[in-house]
């Protein structure tokens, strides 16, 4: 297993002239090593990958490799809609040192049944790390059903799914299918608590860029069975988690960091700054959640 507990979907610093900033990178990763974040998913959906160039991804996925130099799992997002690109860029992010890839279902052109599995087997038949399959249909349009997930489980090196579509139903049914030693990482935070219930493992966090501590420690609490403990931080969280997602991710999450003084620049369009009226709830919440707007 890649990891048990959380794992920061992280955000992508950018300088002011919108190119990678690899000064905060580096303290980004300190901060959640030091708050015992338990793994780093890079380049994903949060750390803005689709507006990235290869070289990027690439540049961003070996620095962060050696910074963490093996102190926690490093995951690779390298999921696209186009099968050979992702198997392409896989095989270099294997080639940096990465511990795992984070591989998204195909958008936009989607696919049927048989070319859903294709391409992830293919992808997995490309590398020799763990893969963790990401099923979220709210940015896809496309569902991984619990029977291809079973299917897909049978595959050594395709280890787990990180489920972020909001249906606890279907979670419970993937737990039924997979072997008990297949991850169920929850893709929402709202939900890591009842995901836990069903047998999960832990999360791709977006709120763990700002709460890293707490984050960790709703999961581990609960895995050592501090249930009550659990659900109380997962509760306490439920307005700033309700924040980060007022506007499309990461908007919210990547301005939030700003206002807490890590100054991790601005967004790459089509992504933009948040509305006046939501900036204002999210200001509120993270002053409510005890956190520290300097702005």
């Amino acid at each position: 297993m890649l990891f048990k507990g959380s794992a920061v979907a992280l955000v992508t610093p950018f300088t002011k002239d919108n190119k990678v900033n690899f000064d905060k990178l580096a303290e980004l990763i300190e901060y959640h090593i030091e708050n015992k974040t338990d793994a780093i998913v890079s380049c994903g959906t949060t750390g803005e990958a689709t507006t990235m160039s290869d070289e990027e991804i690439l540049s961003v996925l070996e620095f962060t490799v050696k910074k963490v130099n093996g102190r926690i799992p490093v995951i690779a997002g390298t999921g696209s809609n186009n099968t050979m690109h992702s198997v392409e860029l896989s095989q270099k992010a294997e080639a940096l040192g990465v511990d795992g890839l984070l591989i998204i279902t195909p958008y936009y052109n989607k696919a049927n049944k048989s070319g859903l599995k294709k391409h992830f087997v293919t992808i997995a038949e490309s590398v020799n790390i763990p893969i963790i399959l990401y099923n979220v249909p709210g940015r896809t349009c496309m569902n991984i059903s619990p029977a291809l997930i079973a299917e897909l489980a049978q595959v050594p090196n395709i280890v787990a799914v990180k489920e972020a579509s909001g249906d606890l139903g279907q979670v419970a049914e993937i737990a039924s299918l997979v072997p008990e030693d297949f991850a169920i990482y929850s893709g929402n935070d709202d939900s890591i608590v009842p995901l836990l219930s069903l047998g999960g493992h832990g999360v791709i966090s977006v709120l763990a860029n700002v709460c890293p501590r707490e984050t960790h420690d709703l999961v581990e609490k609960y895995l050592e069975g501090d249930v009550e403990g659990s659900r109380k931080i997962q509760l306490d969280l439920d307005a700033l988690i309700a924040a980060l997602f007022i506007e499309v991710n990461p908007i919210p999450v990547k301005t939030a960091m700003n206002l807490l003084g890590f100054e991790v620049g601005d967004l790459r369009l089509p992504l933009d700054n948040m509305d006046p009226a939501n900036l204002e709830v999210l200001k509120k919440e993270l002053i409510n959640a005890g956190l520290k707007v300097q702005a």
